[in-house]
This record gives structure tokens, C-alpha cells and sequence, in this order.
């Protein structure tokens, strides 16, 4: 093992890249819908939940990032290695890979019609107009950016959302007292749901791949330390993003019905005069547009993983999944569907794939065959089994709540 190394806290902020990647992708049109609508709903009292799904993420985006670190190679081709019957591969494999791609493609519909309703404040298009171009603006950086120019950019993007939607809170003055008892476990009446989501929207399975495939891109099994940090520093700032939208829309929409979180600007009014809806437009368009790249990225990672691609543009099929993700999701935005139906569709697939995934994840990172002296500790090990049955006891839940709705 080599020479741990002092690094200094500029170091570590140098290193900051995939987890903002991972960041960026979660911190999209769902979760600032429905932060903003549990905030309008039951106040405070669901930042709890916020701080748990950050909890959740670390942990298994931790992995996801060790992982490809230490074996230089992505998840999907992780779970094939640790896998002998060749039935059981092969099955694993399309199981994975059309969990993963279904996921995107729901999440890249919902990410370009939450963009939309951003762009629609700014100005006088039709949202299907506006989810055309920003498709167009998104599928250019998929195919011809690098992944370091698009990484440095979604680090941009977080930049900005985490002072729009942080500043707003500010702005609000709210209740400290009150926000320190929301972060009390309590699970209000019909509340049940609204905490699947804020959980499912956080914890993004398509991001354990995209991790795991960015972070051996960016660091060397003797910058492990850099690559926890830049995880844990990262996705910290997203749940703050977080739970900054969830306490402004507790201190200003309490009991208010909203459809969408472009509603909140309505409410900032007061505060922020004729800004107010810029500052929201703004956050918006970050955090779709942050999320729409991330989508079909996530799918052409695991897909590489999996079936042996190049997980690069220089492999067709990589650039032609990222293609395939980014249009279906442009045809998708044309038709004009309600996007809180899409986010809700996305949603209940997240569901559905989240404990198959988080399974796989916590058996290839426990395993010394593949992780060798880096596989998960005992107290690593217990954390994702508990974080395992969680999604799986919330993957149950969110198909129930569907089943029953329809």
C-alpha cells in the first residue's frame, strides 16, 4: 500500500469533479418539484428525509467511486467479473442494462420539460419549443464535449443553483427553531409518498455508473482520499441545495397548492421584487439542464460496462445511446405532456431499479476478488445492506402508491 499523503484542503478542493457530476444529475426539475412541494405541504417537518437521502447517496456513491478506482473499470463490468454462471451474466446484464435505460429515458423527459418551465420565465416561446433547443444544446454536449469540459460545466452548474436557491432561503428568514425540529424523524399523515420521492429523486441509479466509470477517469488508487472527499463535499452541497428549496417553500407556500416549483416565484415576490422570478427561472434552467446531460450519459456508461463498449464518443454505440436517450427525450417534451406526470412517472421506475442496482453494488464492493484490500469494511458493508433494504422497502412502497393511483 502506498505512503498515505497529507493533502491539503485546496488539494481536495482541486479534485472536485465526479461527485459534482453526480450532484448536478440529482439536483434536477424532480427534486426541486418536490422538495417544493413538501416544504408547501407539511413545512419543515420532512428535512429529515432530505438529510437521510444524502446519507443514502454518500454511501453508495462512495462505492460506485471506489470501485471503479480500484478496479480501473466500470460497475456494469464489476457485476459481470463477479459473476461466474454464464445464464446469470448474461441475465444480470439486460436486467441491469434495461433497468438503467428505461430510467434515463424517463428522467431525460422529465429533465427537458423541468428546463422548459424555467426558460418559459425568461421568455415568450412555448415550452415545447424551449424543450426542443435546450434537447438540441444538450445532445452537442453529449456528442462532441469531452467528459472533462462537460464535468468542469455541471460543476458550474451547481455553483450557481447552490447561491440561487440558497440565497432565496436566506432571503426568507425562516423559523431556526422550527427547521431544528424538522430534522426530528416524523412521518406526517399521507406523508408516506412524499418521502418515497424526495428519497428517489436523490438517490439516482444510473449515477452509480456514471460515477464509478468518471471517477477511475479522474483518480489513481492512491487518491482515494481525494475521491471520498470530492464525493462527500459534493453531494453535501447538493443535499443543501436541497433542503434549501424544501425551507423556502415551508416558509412561503406553507398550505399553498402548487403544480410545479415555477410557482415559488409567485411567492418570492415580496422579497425579491421583479428578480424573483429570474432567480427561480435560473435555478431551474441549471438544474434541468444539469440533469438532462447527466441522463443519457448514465445509460451509455452502464451500457459500456456491460456489454464491453468503449465508454467514450470514439465507440458508435456510446455516442449512439447518448443520441437515442437525448431525442426520445426531445419527442417526449413535443408531445406536450404535464411535466410533474412525467417526474411522477420517473419516479415510480426509480422504484422499481434503485434496490435491484443498490443490491449489485453492495455485493461486487464486498467482494476481495474484486475490490481486494479496498472492499467494504464491516461497518461499510452493514451500512449498505441497511441502505439496501431501505430502497427495497421504498421500491415496494413507490409501486404500491402507482398501482393504487391508477
Amino acid at each position: 500500500m502506498a505512503n498515505k499523503k497529507n493533502y491539503t484542503l485546496w488539494d481536495k478542493l482541486k479534485a472536485v469533479g465526479p461527485g459534482a457530476v453526480v450532484t448536478a444529475s440529482f439536483i434536477g426539475p424532480g427534486t426541486v418539484s418536490m422538495a417544493s412541494r413538501a416544504g408547501a405541504d407539511y413545512g419543515y417537518a420532512l428535512l429529515w428525509t432530505v438529510i437521510f437521502a444524502i446519507i443514502m447517496t454518500i454511501v453508495l456513491q462512495e462505492m460506485a467511486a471506489r470501485l471503479g478506482i480500484v478496479t480501473q473499470s466500470g460497475l456494469g463490468n464489476a457485476i459481470l467479473r463477479s459473476i461466474t454462471n454464464p445464464s446469470l451474466r448474461k441475465f444480470s446484464a439486460y436486467l441491469v442494462g434495461g433497468s438503467i435505460l428505461l430510467g434515463s429515458l424517463s428522467y431525460i423527459a422529465g429533465d427537458l420539460s423541468g428546463t422548459s418551465l424555467g426558460v418559459a420565465q425568461l421568455v415568450n416561446l412555448p415550452m415545447q419549443t424551449i424543450g426542443l433547443i435546450v434537447g438540441i444544446l444538450v445532445l452537442i454536449m453529449v456528442s462532441i464535449g469531452s467528459m472533462k469540459v462537460i464535468e468542469n460545466f455541471l460543476t458550474l452548474l451547481v455553483a450557481i443553483m447552490a447561491v440561487v436557491f440558497i440565497t432565496t432561503m436566506f432571503v426568507a428568514r425562516p423559523d431556526l427553531g422550527e427547521i431544528g425540529r424538522g430534522l426530528i424523524p416524523q412521518v406526517p399523515a399521507k406523508a408516506n409518498l412524499m418521502i418515497i420521492s424526495l428519497i428517489g429523486t436523490t438517490v439516482v441509479p444510473y449515477n452509480f455508473f456514471l460515477h464509478a466509470g468518471n471517477a477511475h477517469e479522474n483518480f489513481t488508487i492512491d487518491e482515494l482520499e481525494l475521491s471520498s472527499f470530492d464525493t462527500r463535499f459534493s453531494i453535501t452541497i447538493g443535499g443543501l441545495i436541497t433542503a434549501a428549496i424544501l425551507i423556502t417553500a415551508g416558509t412561503l407556500m406553507r398550505g399553498v397548492q402548487i403544480e410545479t416549483a415555477a410557482d415559488l416565484s409567485i411567492q418570492l415576490e415580496p422579497l425579491l421584487g421583479e428578480w424573483a422570478g429570474i432567480f427561480m427561472a435560473i435555478g431551474l434552467l441549471a438544474a434541468g439542464f444539469s440533469s438532462a446531460i447527466a441522463s443519457p450519459l448514465g445509460a451509455s456508461y452502464t451500457l459500456a460496462g456491460l456489454f464491453g463498449w468503449e465508454a467514450n464518443n470514439s465507440d458508435k454505440r456510446f455516442r449512439w445511446t447518448n443520441i437515442i436517450v437525448v431525442v426520445f427525450g426531445i419527442f417526449i417534451n413535443l408531445l406536450g405532456i404535464r411535466p410533474m406526470a412525467i417526474i411522477q412517472v420517473a419516479q415510480a421506475l426509480n422504484g422499481i431499479i434503485l434496490p435491484v442496482v443498490s443490491v449489485y453494488l453492495v455485493y461486487v464492493t464486498s467482494q476481495a476478488r474484486i475490490m481486494g484490500e479496498h472492499k467494504n469494511s464491516r461497518l461499510q458493508m452493514i451500512l449498505g445492506i441497511i441502505v439496501s433494504i431501505v430502497t427495497i422497502i421504498l421500491g415496494g412502497d413507490a409501486i404500491r402508491s402507482v398501482i393504487t393511483s391508477l
